[in-house]
């Protein structure tokens, strides 16, 4: 029998009936620590034995992985990221790293979109204050006719156009994998994205009144969104950030919140979950919400199920 680690907080909280399926391919489930990621001292403990990994957004280091080597063959991602992964060590080791690509996009797509009506309308601010007893308004704006500029155009980023699109927004879309060539031209996809506008990184930043990321970080480690290129975007427009925390300068998106360069932004990443109290998180014009964009009955249910489809295929039947 078979061993399989399986560590996904929603998963370790509740169950899920798609692990019914390792189970009846005979293999072991061994759960991590209860609605909570295991830290890397649990893994150690955890992991060494298992043939098998379902692993959620905990990292997983070099330390990690050689000490699960001598068994472990393959870790199946409940979702898209592997920055938290050591690739390079996974490849060294032999161990096969495996995502469900695009399971949860439309969860991340429709709360980008729930985020960008609460940056629009002060929803967060105002409930705040109604239910301590207060009545403080401000103005917010309607976002039909308004620049939703999209950085990432994958599974998540290609839904939030077509949502964006549909609310009569202009969508102007950045991706470096796009052909440069595309910049300044329309999609000729059917259906409402063919009204999406390819852009340059610069003319995206300098023309959307909300910025949306659903892109890795850089190479190198850098953030995309520094002091440098906040300055290039239009002042007083906003962020939402529902794919990775490095993809900002916390201190620098601070300072742009400050000055009024920024005039919002949306969490739903942190480089640390749950995040530390910071003075960032704390912004009256921050919004953050627990890490939900992928959190839905039916993003979930999809990702369990190519997930562990991925695992079966990999690990075949149990030695």
């Amino acid at each position: 029998m078979s061993r399989i680690l399986v560590t996904p907080r929603s998963v370790t909280a509740h169950g899920h009936v798609s692990l019914d399926r390792l189970e009846a391919c005979g293999h072991e489930i061994v759960l991590g620590p209860k609605g909570r990621q295991p830290s890397e001292e649990e893994l150690h403990e955890l992991l060494p034995g298992c043939a098998g990994y379902l692993a959620g957004v905990e990292r997983i280091t070099a330390g990690v992985l050689s000490a699960a080597a001598p068994t472990l063959r393959a870790i199946s991602r409940n979702g898209t990221g592997t920055d938290g992964i050591d690739l390079s060590t996974a490849r060294t080791l032999g161990i096969e790293v495996l995502t469900a690509s695009g399971a949860n996009a439309r969860g991340v797509a429709e709360l980008t979109i729930g985020l960008l009506f609460a940056l629009a309308r002060g929803i967060v601010s105002g409930n705040a204050s109604v239910k301590r007893g207060g009545w403080d308004r401000s103005p917010g704006f309607e976002v039909a006719g308004r620049t939703l500029g999209v950085l990432g155009h994958g599974n998540v980023g290609r839904q939030v156009s077509a949502l964006a699109l549909g609310l009569g927004m202009r969508v102007m879309v950045h991706d470096p994998v796009l052909p440069p060539a595309l910049a300044g031209s329309q999609s000729s996809a059917s259906g409402p994205e063919r009204a999406v506008t390819f852009a340059t990184f610069e003319e995206t930043l300098s023309q959307a009144d909300v910025l949306t990321l659903h892109c890795p970080p850089p190479t190198g480690g850098r953030p995309l969104l520094n002091s440098t290129t906040l300055a290039a975007m239009r002042r007083g427009s906003c962020i939402i950030n529902t794919a990775r925390f490095d993809l900002i300068d916390g201190a620098a998106v601070l300072d742009a919140l400050e000055s009024g360069q920024i005039a919002g932004l949306a969490l739903d990443v942190f480089s640390q979950e749950p995040p530390a109290r910071s003075a960032l998180l704390d912004h009256p014009k921050v919004i953050c919400t627990p890490h939900i964009g992928g959190f839905t009955t039916e993003s979930i249910d999809r990702a369990m199920d190519v997930a562990v489809g991925n695992l079966i295929t990999a690990l075949g039947p149990p030695a």
